[in-house]
């Protein structure tokens, strides 16, 4: 039983760690207060069961309190499910970072709480039924069991639950887990419990409920949908789960000629937006290709890091381009052929990490894309130094780099760090972003060489959507500015050392605001 509770905490740790993401994000400050108020939790919980054992209450007492805590646990898991898909959205809203700490209660504390204190539970029973004659009275085989069932609990969701199942649903099947415990230890309890009728029934309830839930938890998310979002009413076509994020394809209704639009959503990033006849209506696709012919006319190969819904890579290599491209989740690829008409026979896939990949580059690109993002922007790996040294030995003579990132210049700091970090092994750049009045946080690309750029050439792209014809046009004939307010500040990152930490936490904190102030909270459940 102590195996079993072991393996439900961490389950449940993980589990809510994916939940809150959407929400809230994955910045230094976040995830210090999902890791604050899960240790404050295992905290009180092993210290309440202490004071609970300590008192003089006979075994039969203690074995009744230690069959309740995976029920409450079970009744906490199940309220906080049913709750938190409208109200973690308020939360993000109003503070990122409290919100973080105050969604936490809701879904980790009570379960977490209680599970932690059925250890000392246990060890007071153990000391009870040997007379107090165990050195340790048990402690060391209590603690070492319910680590081992951590660690088994860290493996089964990793790898049998997340990939599988949702996140809402994987946590309901926690607390069945849970309820199913206090309903086995009532049924068959090693010791004599007091009321153990009135005990059994409360296990019961718990599995009820949990079970209930489970059963009817697509039903009650899909009562979110239909959602409205950029002028259109949205339904979920697919959802593709990995170990790297949920991605959902979301499917608008159809006009009166049956045309219709696809959207590609993943962790509170909508990665593209890509319409019923194949075409993006994603600016940054044509903004990434634009600039690729602007630099380099007439490239013959290129490395695309970051698949996403592939239509960078295919819209290349339907111009005769050698395109390699290279991403981290498998769910992508699937997306990419099944929903936007990716053909990999056109494109060559590889599966890996991109730092991976970049350090066993066996070739000279004329162009590298960088195009990488997971939750609030891109990882921090991915943009160091020694990344940048990587990839700067992955262009061939005369290649360029071209970079997808995210800036909002009325806060700078972080974008001047990377900008800085980039310039120490590419040293020359130029940066671009479209002219979107009262945008602040849009997208802003960068090219950048270890050698002079060249002027860029007139670029004539054709299917470019005609709300982005004209602003793709200005865009390419304006580069933006890299003044000293820029750069001001910018500091090298590298793997060893990396002092623009806060600045980029506070920017992704900004992002991730942004980001819950404008989609459905149907868009960010599971």
């Amino acid at each position: 039983m102590l195996f079993i509770s072991g393996g439900a905490v961490l389950a449940l740790e993980l589990l809510a760690s994916r939940i809150m993401t959407p929400y809230f994000g994955v910045s230094l400050y976040i995830w210090t207060g999902i890791l604050s108020i899960t240790l404050i939790a295992l905290a009180l919980g092993y210290w309440s069961g202490g004071r609970l054992a300590a008192g003089r209450a006979g075994i039969g007492r203690l074995a009744q309190l230690y069959a309740l805590m995976p029920a409450v646990g079970a009744y906490a898991i199940v309220g906080s499910c049913l709750i938190y898909p409208y109200v973690f959205p308020k939360l993000a809203a109003a503070d990122l970072v409290l919100g973080a700490f105050a969604a936490c209660l809701v879904l980790l504390f009570v379960p977490l709480a209680a599970a932690s204190a059925m250890n000392p539970l246990l060890v007071a029973i153990l000391l009870s039924r040997g007379g107090g004659r165990a050195a340790d009275a048990g402690a060391g085989t209590v603690f070492f069991i319910s680590t081992l069932g951590s660690v088994a609990g860290v493996f089964i969701t990793a790898f049998g639950l997340i990939p599988y199942i949702s996140n809402f649903s994987g946590t309901l099947m926690v607390a069945v887990v849970l309820a199913l415990l206090a309903v086995a230890f009532t049924a068959w309890p090693p010791v004599p419990i007091p009321a153990r009728r009135r005990i059994g029934m409360v296990a019961a309830g718990a599995m009820v409920i949990a079970v209930l839930a489970l059963w009817q938890a697509d039903a009650y998310i899909g009562r979110m949908w239909p959602a409205n979002y950029g002028g259109r009413t949205w339904q979920p076509e697919a959802r593709l789960r990995s170990l790297f994020g949920t991605v959902k394809i979301l499917h608008s209704a159809e006009d009166e000629n049956g045309r219709f639009v696809r959207l590609y959503f993943q962790d509170g990033l909508v990665q593209n937006t890509v319409a019923s006849d194949g075409r993006s209506l994603s600016f940054y696709t044509y903004a990434l290709e634009a600039l690729t012919y602007a630099y380099r006319p007439r490239p013959g190969s290129a490395l695309v890091l970051g698949l996403g819904a592939g239509i960078v890579p295919m819209r290349l290599a339907g111009q005769g381009v050698a395109v390699d491209a290279v991403e981290i989740d498998p769910a992508s690829l699937t997306a990419a052929t099944r929903y936007f008409g990716f053909d990999s026979a056109g494109v060559r896939v590889h599966l890996a990490d991109a730092r991976t990949q970049l350090k066993r580059c066996a070739r000279g690109y004329d162009v590298v894309i960088v195009d990488l993002f997971h939750g609030d922007g891109t990882p921090d790996y991915l943009i160091t130094r020694d990344f940048f040294r990587d990839l700067k030995r992955c262009l061939g003579p005369g290649g360029v780099a071209v970079f997808n990132t995210f800036a909002d210049l009325d806060h700078p700091a972080a974008y001047a760090h990377l900008l800085a970090t980039l310039r120490s092994e590419l040293p020359y750049i130029a940066l671009y972003r479209p002219d979107w009045p009262g945008a602040l946080h849009i997208n802003s690309f960068i090219v950048a060489s270890a050698g002079v750029l060249p002027e860029p050439m007139p670029v004539a792209l054709g299917d470019v959507p005609p709300q982005h014809a004209g602003t793709l046009a200005a865009m390419i004939r304006e580069p933006h500015a890299l003044n000293r307010g820029l750069l001001k500040d910018g500091r090298v990152v590298t793997d060893a050392r990396n002092r623009a930490l806060y600045d980029v936490a506070e920017s992704q904190i900004l992002y991730r605001r942004a980001v819950v102030e404008s989609v459905p909270a149907a868009f960010l459940v599971n």
